[in-house]
């Protein structure tokens, strides 16, 4: 990860007051599926609730970044359900609209959304539940009274205001409000590089040609390195796809700079595929850009340090946690960092690697065949959670996890449910007085059972 850039000067700002635009009880910077599901899991148990979102929706990289995949909610003998909650209310809500695929019976492709219907969905979850939103808004800063966090500034279309509460959620992806309140938060030395989804419609005019065999032939044409990616249907659109063919390597999204350039080098190698295409397929073709994300699928950035470091053992072997808030049985998936391809570790010993577009799989075991493996893993709610900042809760992906362990729970069903576990663990520690760290992990636990989530037995 580079360093942020050097400023050329410095000019000094005027001192200004700033309105006091809303108070609440709990407010979540960031509205993914994480933060929308951490709202509305407060305001169930009678919290006043705001959440800021700086895009134009809700559902974060689920919708403004295009990708519509949820992974299995079972474990992975697909035996056992191990995730209910808000994440099974909004599948059967897109069902009624016709707007999701199930193949709950898949370990690898459970559910295709229709990331549309979704955005909406979201949108009438939240107001019904009377919680204030802040879109096209940024959380700009802080404000403490010592250790307590007192409001956030942020900034829309009306200027520079500040939301006042009580308790608090950095459900912000990068970590945002925590980096600010000097939170000790660390990187890994090869962050899995981003994606920029887009919907392609008319692959099904190539009959015959293997646009993927074309890449790793032709790549070179057009600036496109050997790389690995994915795609598939959306609900509800004939012969459109969604497609993740390609990664921005050596970049570090949280860096402004670097952001914006992974922009437009992710839209650029969209493009050149598209080109590609038309100068070696069929002249009969039809394959037509419909969309393009409109934020890059960022993978992995800063986290946050925790009470508990989730770690690749904690994973792999399904260690149980008296304090666990979430639950997963998606494999550990690495995207290679500058160099193409993937490798999944699954938690029956197989790892595979996918090496790169046009290439054999090559799998092997990264431990010896045992009796008896797990088929599931678990979050602890120490992850989430900081003495610190005692009215501060993390959400999503900067939670404390390691390489290996996160890139297991980084998916969304997983990180829902971090979502849903500091909604809960917010408004306790609102009502107790305290910070979540003091929060009894039992209480939070048997809120979320009560509000639809699943607390399966020790694996």
């Amino acid at each position: 990860m580079r360093a942020p850039s050097t400023p050329l000067f410095t000019i000094r700002e005027p001192a200004r007051s700033v309105p006091v635009v809303h108070e609440c009880d709990i407010c979540v910077i960031g509205g993914s599926c994480t933060g929308v599901f951490a709202a509305v899991r407060a305001a169930r148990l009678g919290a006043r609730v705001a959440i800021v979102e700086k895009q134009n929706c809700f559902g974060g990289v689920a919708t403004a970044g295009l990708v519509n995949i949820w992974h299995s909610l079972l474990d992975t003998a697909q035996e056992k359900q191990i995730i209910g909650g808000l994440t099974v209310e909004i599948i059967e809500r897109l069902k009624r609209r016709q707007a999701v695929d199930d193949s709950s019976s898949s370990a690898s492709v459970a559910y295709r959304l229709n990331t549309e219907e979704l955005k909406i969905e979201l949108d009438e979850l939240v107001v019904s539940h009377g919680i204030r939103p802040f879109l096209h808004t940024l959380y700009a800063a802080p404000v403490l009274d010592g250790s307590e966090l007192k409001a956030v500034v942020i900034e829309n279309k009306n200027g520079r205001q500040a939301i006042v509460a009580r308790q608090f959620i950095d459900a912000s992806g990068d970590a945002d409000l925590a980096l600010d309140l000097g939170l000790n938060s660390f990187e890994t030395d090869h962050p899995q590089p981003p994606t920029t989804c887009a919907k392609v419609a008319g692959l099904s005019t190539l009959a015959g040609f293997d646009w993927i065999s074309a890449l790793t032939d032709h790549g070179s044409e057009f600036d496109l390195p050997p790389d690995w990616g994915w795609g598939g249907p959306i609900p509800g659109l004939d012969d459109v796809q969604l497609r993740a063919d390609t990664h921005v390597f050596d970049v570090d999204t949280s860096d402004a700079e670097d952001l914006t350039r992974a922009e437009i080098e992710g839209r650029r190698k969209i493009r050149a595929i598209l080109d590609l295409i038309k100068r070696y397929g069929p002249t009969q073709a039809r394959v037509n850009l419909v969309d393009l994300a409109s934020t890059i699928g960022t993978r992995e950035a800063r986290r946050i340090q925790g009470m508990h470091r989730l770690t690749g053992s904690d994973v792999l072997e399904g260690r149980s946690f008296k304090d666990a808030i979430a639950y997963g049985s998606y494999r550990v998936d690495i995207h290679h960092a500058g160099r193409p391809g993937i490798t999944f570790r699954y938690l029956d010993g197989v790892e595979i690697e996918f090496p790169g577009h046009g290439q054999k799989s090559i799998k092997r075991r990264w431990r010896p065949p045992q009796a008896v493996d797990p088929t599931y893993y678990q979050i602890p709610l120490r992850c989430l959670v900081q003495k610190q900042v005692p009215n501060l809760t993390m959400a999503g992906r900067m939670l404390d996890a390691d390489a290996i362990a996160f890139s297991a729970a980084r998916v969304m069903v997983n990180m829902n449910q971090t979502g849903e576990a500091a909604g809960v663990a917010a408004f306790l520690a609102l009502n107790s007085g305290t910070g979540t760290a003091e929060v009894d992990p039992e209480q939070v636990r048997q809120a979320l059972v009560e509000g639809g989530s699943i607390m399966p037995a020790a694996s």
